[in-house]
């Protein structure tokens, strides 16, 4: 814009020079008087001016009209440089490279020769906004012994396998409190002198485990037992590091299970009824109808009334150095022994 200004200027310079000096050649020698002011001088410069500013006027013309050629080439670069924004807003968009820009179609270019869409759009990945959707794949859910027959250990009869509903019954508040308690007493006996076996102790068990244990074999588990079993189900680590009693181990939720379907098993060989007491040591073992915890290879008389009053028993052991089952606690190396009290 600004080199068309200075031509137009040039133009009007170069115009009011030639007329001065066309003016200059026609004067005399010597100056005339001045002639008096007359209306018909301004008359004849109106024309003058008239031809500069026509002059002025073309050139701007002539400067701003553009030829063909030259609209040719700013459509060109118009058209060029449109596509390079699309391009770039493309690119950021995606963060890649973009498509190339279908053409639109021209008196040069035939609808025929247009690229189809097939060879344009890209197409969708199975994970793209327009695939249908992927169903997920569903998970096997985990069949357990109470829905699965055909899972029963080698050797248990189907009468020992027994798949009936699980139902958590509910444990009386005032009989789980006294298990607490004596709980809380041997562990706090454990930790201060046998923190090796302290740390054996099993994490609590679950209401349902043992709801699914009772359906499995048809028994009804008394509370305190249940109320043991949420505290500590079973032990754990090494069998040498295991917190026992007299060398009675306890177990946990499906220990007892397991033992119970091989004593069950045996019943069932020797033509005897399903028995109704639950192995939950080496040699004692829990009478599901009354709660009475007794040795049946040794005798049938009932070693304890429940085992709330074994638990009892068993921490005034730790506490007081009380024997039980003929044995004295004792601690080597973090660990609870029992040595013979006689």
């Amino acid at each position: 814009m600004l080199k068309l200004l200075r031509l137009a200027l040039t133009a009007a310079i170069v115009t009011a020079i030639a007329v001065r000096l066309r003016r200059r050649a026609r004067m005399p020698g010597k100056p005339p008087a001045p002639p008096a002011p007359k209306a018909a001088g301004r008359t004849r410069m109106g024309p003058v001016w008239g031809a500069i500013a026509g002059v002025v006027v073309l050139t701007l013309a002539a400067a701003l009209i553009p030829t063909g050629p030259q609209a040719l080439s700013e459509l060109r670069a118009a058209l060029y440089q449109a596509e390079q924004s699309a391009m770039t807003v493309a690119m950021d968009a995606r963060g890649k490279s973009p498509a190339p820009v279908t053409p639109t179609p021209g008196p040069a270019m035939p609808t025929s020769a247009m690229p189809t869409s097939a060879s344009v759009t890209p197409a969708p990945t199975p994970l793209g906004p327009t695939s249908a959707p992927v169903m997920p794949t569903p998970t096997p859910l985990a069949t357990t012994p109470a829905t699965t027959a055909s899972a029963s250990p080698p050797g248990i009869p189907a009468a020992c396998m027994l798949s009936g509903p699980a139902t958590v019954r509910p444990i009386s508040p005032r009989v789980r409190a006294a298990v607490n308690r004596q709980w809380r007493r041997i562990e706090r006996w454990l930790r201060e002198n046998a923190p090796r076996t302290y740390a054996s102790l099993g994490a609590p068990g679950r209401a349902g485990t043992i709801a699914l244990a009772e359906a499995q074999t048809g028994l009804e588990l008394p509370d305190d037992l249940r109320a043991s079993l949420l505290r500590h189900n079973g032990m754990s680590g090494p069998p040498a590091a295991r917190f026992s009693f007299g060398g009675e181990q306890v177990r946990g939720v499906r220990e007892i299970r397991d033992q119970w379907r091989e004593s069950c098993a045996l019943r069932v060989g020797r033509g005897d009824p399903i028995g109704r007491l639950v192995r939950v040591g080496t040699m004692i073992e829990v009478d599901a109808d009354s709660g009475h915890v007794v040795a049946s290879m040794v005798g049938p008389e009932p070693i304890w009334p429940s085992y709330h009053a074994m638990l009892r028993d068993l921490a005034d052991a730790l506490e007081k150095g009380r024997p039980v089952f003929g044995a004295r606690a004792t601690v080597k190396g973090g660990l609870l022994r029992w040595s013979d009290a006689r």
